[in-house]
């Protein structure tokens, strides 16, 4: 049974940081794509980081040189590095498998508020 558990959210002020974790176990991580999914109230789903089974990030443009993504295959964990957050990165943020369309896998989702 795949499991992708995250960790890490919570209330922090504009400008600080957050590292958020997601632990997969049930499958083999070195085979999946991992993702960092956000979604805000009213809002879509949108794809904040990708990395890939080799290592190549991706980000959306509004969180590029704030935002990184990692991956360690040792933990089957994978990382988002949050700095200079902002009030609108305020969200419900998904943890991703991918790496077949049958094979596609999501975490429960953690809260990142960013407030003062």
């Amino acid at each position: 049974q795949v499991q992708l558990v995250e960790s890490g959210g919570g209330l922090v002020q504009p400008g600080g940081s957050l590292r958020l974790s997601c632990a997969a176990s049930g499958l083999i991580f070195s085979r999946y794509a991992m993702g960092w999914y956000r979604q805000a109230p009213g809002k879509q789903r949108e794809m904040v980081a990708t990395i890939t089974s080799g290592g190549s990030a991706n980000y959306v443009d509004s969180v590029k040189g704030r935002f990184t993504i990692s991956r360690d295959s040792a933990r089957n964990t994978v990382y988002l590095q949050m700095n200079t957050l902002k009030p609108e990165d305020t969200a419900v943020y998904y943890c991703n498998a991918n790496w077949r369309p049958w094979a596609d896998y999501w975490g429960q989702g953690t809260q990142v508020t960013v407030s003062s």
